[in-house]
């Protein structure tokens, strides 16, 4: 395990409009490219002079036109290694890359996943990731999960993309293919937590967090439906348990209950498919955002994965040949 730092210097007087609030409030709208919570750490931690003393009581309140100086060191501890696993980069400035995540790529390291994630992956690529937490990953896709993730390559960036996060101003879209066959679409508002039993499972319960998806239907097929779905969060498998939920779990989802149903006097092409098909279809297939330095509005689309667009053509062969009826 090696140790990283990064120097932060920072310094300014506080404006008018600051005059008499915490020393922590303040500083949080001073220097807005930073958490508030992070700025609280540097207080307590002696890296704060206001007027040139050092001031480590964050409610202590400011009198005015004080001048504030922060000389804090970030350090990390690097457990992870670049490796030269390929990425594939859809847009990157100094600030931000958004990457196409394929199939069976782990996002960030963990058990059973020690190396060869998408992590390891940034590490390589952008070296100077290091010195920002998670290596600059703000939201994660599932192993099997394919499409677009951004991730921030400053710390600056990582807390105004956490904060468009939280305050729901990402648009993130995913396409999908559900097992049955939907009337409409609609939304989902149900909260999701660690399942009771199966450790590493999600489930809808009172006691889990918030959870929305909100979903339409593209095409309806025999006995299997494409969807798109927006999110207006986040949890753990948010969208397969959700899908689960209603009882129209996604292809391919052996953890939630996707296993193969070929519809009755199929093709021997199709049951094949349902068989083979080992993951969760589903795919992210467009992410829009505020880009976290310049503002600008930025929108990215991911074409499908052959395997996906392979599923939805045998389906479509499979309504074709016996018509659209449910089975």
């Amino acid at each position: 395990m090696s140790t990283a730092h990064e120097k932060i210097q920072l310094q300014a007087n506080v404006p008018e409009n600051l005059f008499g609030k915490r020393l922590d409030q303040a500083l949080a709208e001073m220097f807005p490219d930073y958490s508030r919570s992070r700025i609280k750490e540097w207080i307590l931690a002696d890296y704060v002079k206001v007027d040139g003393q050092i001031l480590n009581r964050p409610r202590e309140k400011l009198l005015g036109e004080e001048l504030i100086e922060i000389d804090a060191q970030i350090e990390m501890q690097v457990q992870h290694k670049g490796q030269d696993i390929d990425l594939n980069i859809v847009f990157e400035d100094e600030h931000i890359l958004v990457i196409n995540k394929p199939m069976n790529l782990v996002v960030h390291p963990g058990a059973g996943n020690s190396d060869g994630t998408v992590l390891n992956a940034l590490l390589n690529h952008a070296p100077e990731i290091v010195n920002v937490p998670r290596a600059g990953i703000v939201h994660r896709l599932d192993k099997d999960t394919t499409g677009l993730m951004v991730v921030a390559k400053t710390i600056p960036a990582q807390t105004h993309l956490v904060e468009q996060l939280q305050a729901r101003e990402i648009s993130r879209e995913y396409e999908a293919v559900v097992v049955g066959t939907m009337v409409a679409g609609g939304t989902v508002d149900e909260p999701i937590g660690r399942h009771p039993t199966k450790r590493t499972s999600m489930a809808v319960r009172e006691s889990g967090k918030p959870a929305m998806t909100h979903y339409r239907v593209k095409e309806k097929f025999r006995a299997h439906t494409y969807i798109r779905l927006k999110l207006e969060s986040g949890r753990t498998h948010q969208i397969r348990v959700h899908m689960s939920h209603l009882r129209y779990p996604l292809v391919g989802d052996q953890a939630y209950g996707g296993r193969p149903r070929p519809p009755k006097a199929c093709n021997e092409n199709m049951v094949n498919m349902l068989r083979m098909f080992r993951r969760q279809a589903l795919h992210a297939i467009q992410l829009e955002l505020t880009h976290p330095v310049t503002g600008e509005w930025l929108s990215w689309q991911a074409p499908l994965p052959k395997d996906f667009v392979e599923l939805l053509e045998v389906l479509r062969e499979d309504k074709s040949e016996h018509g659209s009826g449910e089975v």
